[in-house]
């Protein structure tokens, strides 16, 4: 097998892993303490970005495989680390928020208008906190439109 297919199939490995820790720790510390209902490989399929993934990936395959032992060690720790950073609490909430929550927004539907946060944009429903209600509540997305 030539090195540049082991780098790159080492470099997806490596991101996988890094994925995987990234999304747990989200799963954990933002979709839980909210609860909403969504499952680990939903989440992790709807919001990876394959742009992202390939180019981690083809970066650290190059590290790993082409790279001095020292410098890709001390690279992909530090990597490791900030992946699994996110399975302390406040750090995986807050890229939870980063990521997958929505400040301000305004729906309406045929009856009512929200206002307030989207916690989670799911492929049917949207997890919304009412500012009105002061709560949580689940939204159909086939009935709602956007207000700007």
């Amino acid at each position: 097998m030539s090195k540049l297919i082991q780098a790159f199939f080492a470099g997806i490995l490596f991101t996988f892993m890094l994925d995987f820790f990234v999304f747990l720790g989200i799963k954990l510390h933002y979709i839980d303490t909210y609860g909403i209902d969504v499952y680990y490989n939903i989440l992790f399929a709807d919001h990876q970005n394959i742009f992202i993934y390939a180019f981690l990936s083809t970066l650290f395959g190059y590290l790993i495989i082409y790279l001095n032992n020292k410098v890709s060690l001390i690279i992909s720790i530090i990597a490791s680390l900030l992946a699994f950073s996110t399975l302390i609490p406040p750090v995986g909430h807050v890229i939870g928020e980063y990521i997958l929550m929505n400040k301000n927004v305004q729906f309406t539907d045929d009856k009512h208008n929200y206002i307030g946060d989207v916690y989670y944009n799911g492929r049917s429903t949207i997890t919304f906190y009412d500012r009105e209600i002061d709560k949580i509540i689940i939204l159909e997305k086939n009935k709602l439109k956007e207000i700007n």
